[in-house]
Parts: structure tokens; C-alpha cells; sequence
């Protein structure tokens, strides 16, 4: 090879390396400026069935979040999942369950009292940031946890419960489920009944969002026909990046855009790959035999899961990014952020966003494709930061 051609090659990737640095170096300026919201974590349930230590750093690779890594992520206010199983619904016990993780959250904030602090409004996540703290909130997952009461509804608000997901997996008594739409034995009520309609008239009235991941299409136009403000979907992605029954088809992020609302992207893998999807069908007859081995033994249930999903292909982090990319093209920049569910989708994240303290990576994804400094303070919650201040307008009024 020529001297001339070595020499130009040579410059060529200095240059494209001082490129890279100087971005990365923005990027990092970006995050540290904005204010970063992630709108669901499921940690909650190792602090309260495990004991899980939320001040400790923990490099055993099994689990994603803790303080000393949110730290290093640049979080600023994070929403810890207040997550019921479906399995209370049947058995009981779905408001002492969502009690308890709440007592488990306001707990682990007292005992860490220089680094969290319990905020409820837009304006407490602003000036908790200010003092250099993490805002501490909380969601609501599962609406079997209010048991069919709105005087329960209430009392969690009281507590701080700040949004509410209105199903999980399960078809409650009042809204259907994405998750069993495909179960024939599963009554299902075609959206929301009267009563569900009235339980998002009264979030409307407290001032507490309305969460529409994990609802069935019917059940999310139902929504979007009785709101009185601004949804959320706390932890969706696209469904036409991903065809997961969980994302959002185009016209529902248009009809969250004319509601003025916000869809926070999941990470979990099988949200935004495809070939992922396809591969635990495949894998599901597997899983299933662990559900039953080990249906009396979550911890090595979960053990064995996690063993079969290093089995599915990996995830890079441009997938990630691009259901970002495709929900600010078609509901609008205004009405997209960050929702990971990270300690809630097993383990199975995109490389470079696999646990809480990578999410600077994003920002400097978000930079790379192009996206202004100020385009991405908005994604990383700015946009939710706006639709939460909202939500408290429209119940004031």
C-alpha cells in the first residue's frame, strides 16, 4: 500500500476518533443537564421479597438497578414499580401486596435519606434534582391491586402512588388485559366497563396518570375516549419496529399525541426484536417445564429462566434507539421517553443498556443519529416531566 494512502488512512481515523471523542463528551454534558426520568423499575420486589439492599452496589449480574448505579446513570427521579401479580387477583390479598412494596420503597428512602427523596409532583422531581437527590416515586401496576374500590384508589394516592398501569397480564374486573385477549376462557368485557370508565374519571380528579401499557387495543381507545387528561404508557414500545401485542400500533401513538401524552420506550429485548420473539416460541415449551419444576420456588425458577434466555439472540443498542426514533417520527418528538423496566424483563436487555448506570449511552445514540441537545433533554424527561405537570392541572381544574 502507498505511503501517501497509509498516511491518509491514518488521519482518517484520528479524525473520526477526536469526532467520536467530542460527541461522546457532549453527550455526557447532555445527560448530566437534563433531567432523567425513568418511569418504571421493578426492583421493588427484591427489596421486599429479598431483602434487596437498594444502597449497596451489586456486580453479581443479577439485577440492574441500585443507587450507587443510578447514581453513575445520571438518574434523577425514578418510578419504582408498585407491582401485584396477577396471582392476587385470584388468591387475595392484592392491596396488602401493593401495601407492603410501598412500605418497602418508603423504607429503603429513609434509610437513605442523603440520596433518595419521596417526590409526588413535577415540581418535586425539578427541585429534588436541584439539591443533587434522587426523586423516589411510585406506579401503580396491576389495577386488581385497588380491588374493585375507589376509596382504595384514594388511599394509594394518598400514599403517593402517581400513576397506575390499569391491567397487568390479566384481564381484571374492569379493563382487558393485552396479555390473554388470545385466551378463550378468559371473559373478557370488550374495553373498559362503567365501572373502569369511572376509575379513570377519578385518577383524572386525584391527579394520577393513567398507565395504558399492558392494556388491550379496546381497553386503550376506551381510555383515550373517557380521559379528561394527558396518558402515559409507562414502559411501551412500537409495534411496528417490534410485533409484541404489548407496543403501540402507529394510530395509538398518534391518538397519544392528540391526548397530549407520552409513551416511555421498554427495553426488554422481546419489545423490540423481533427475531427475539420468534426464538422463545421456540424456547417455550422449555420455559414452561421450569414454571412447573419449580412452580413453588420462584428464586430458582428465575435462576433457570435466565440460564435459557442467554439462549436468545442479542440485542444492540441501535434497536433500542430506534423505537425511539420511530415514536418520535410518527406521534411527534414532544411524546416519547424512557421507560426500561429494567429487574422486570429478566434480565434480557440491548447491549450498552443493560442496567441503569448505561443509560448515558442513549443520550450519546440519541446525539450520533443527529438529535439536538435539546431534543434529547425532552426524551430523556423533559416530555414526561411536562405530561405529569399536566396531569396535576387537569385535576386542579
Amino acid at each position: 500500500m502507498p505511503r501517501l494512502l497509509i498516511a491518509l488512512l491514518a488521519t482518517a481515523s484520528l479524525m473520526l476518533a477526536q469526532t467520536d471523542e467530542s460527541l461522546r463528551r457532549r453527550a455526557e454534558r447532555v445527560h448530566q443537564e437534563a433531567i432523567v426520568i425513568d418511569t418504571h423499575n421493578d426492583i421493588t420486589s427484591a427489596m421486599l421479597d429479598e431483602g434487596f439492599d437498594l444502597a449497596k452496589l451489586h456486580t453479581d449480574g443479577k439485577s440492574e438497578t441500585d443507587i450507587p448505579r443510578m447514581r453513575k446513570g445520571g438518574v434523577d427521579a425514578e418510578f419504582f414499580a408498585i407491582y401485584v401479580a396477577a396471582e392476587y387477583a385470584k388468591k387475595g390479598g392484592s392491596a396488602r401486596r401493593a401495601l407492603e412494596m410501598i412500605d418497602a420503597l418508603t423504607e429503603a428512602v429513609r434509610r437513605n435519606p442523603d440520596s433518595l427523596e419521596l417526590a409526588t409532583t413535577a415540581a418535586g422531581i425539578r427541585r429534588i434534582a436541584k439539591s443533587g437527590k434522587i426523586s423516589a416515586l411510585m406506579g401503580l401496576e396491576g389495577g386488581h391491586a385497588i380491588e374493585d374500590s375507589l376509596p382504595l384508589l384514594r388511599q394509594f394516592y394518598r400514599l403517593g402512588v402517581r400513576y397506575m398501569t390499569l391491567t397487568h397480564s390479566n384481564t381484571n374486573n374492569w379493563a382487558d388485559s393485552s396479555g390473554d385477549m388470545d385466551k378463550p376462557n378468559v371473559e373478557h368485557h370488550n374495553g373498559l366497563t362503567s365501572f373502569g370508565r369511572q376509575v379513570i374519571a377519578e385518577m383524572n380528579r386525584l391527579g394520577m396518570m393513567v398507565d395504558i401499557s399492558h392494556v388491550s387495543d379496546k381497553t386503550f381507545y376506551d381510555v383515550i375516549e373517557v380521559s379528561k387528561a394527558p396518558v402515559i404508557a409507562s414502559h411501551s414500545s412500537a409495534r411496528a419496529v417490534a410485533s409484541a401485542s404489548r407496543n403501540m400500533t402507529d394510530d395509538m401513538l398518534r391518538a397519544v399525541a392528540k391526548n397530549n401524552g407520552v409513551v416511555m420506550v421498554n427495553f426488554g429485548a422481546w419489545f423490540l426484536d423481533d427475531r427475539v420473539n420468534e426464538a422463545m416460541k421456540k424456547l417455550r415449551p422449555q420455559f414452561e417445564e421450569i414454571g412447573k419444576k419449580y412452580a413453588d420456588d420462584p428464586k430458582r425458577r428465575e435462576q433457570e429462566s435466565r440460564k435459557l434466555i442467554t439462549k436468545l439472540p442479542k440485542v444492540p443498542l441501535s434497536k433500542l434507539v430506534d423505537h425511539i426514533d420511530h415514536i418520535a417520527k410518527v406521534a411527534g418528538l414532544n411524546h416519547v421517553g424512557l421507560g426500561s423496566d429494567f429487574d422486570g424483563v429478566s434480565g434480557y436487555l440491548p447491549q450498552d443498556a443493560d442496567e441503569i448506570s448505561k443509560l448515558p449511552n442513549i443520550t450519546y445514540e440519541l446525539l450520533k443519529r443527529g438529535y439536538s441537545d435539546a431534543d434529547a433533554e425532552k426524551i430523556l424527561g423533559g416530555n414526561f416531566l411536562r405530561v405529569m405537570a399536566a396531569v396535576e392541572r387537569a385535576a386542579e381544574r
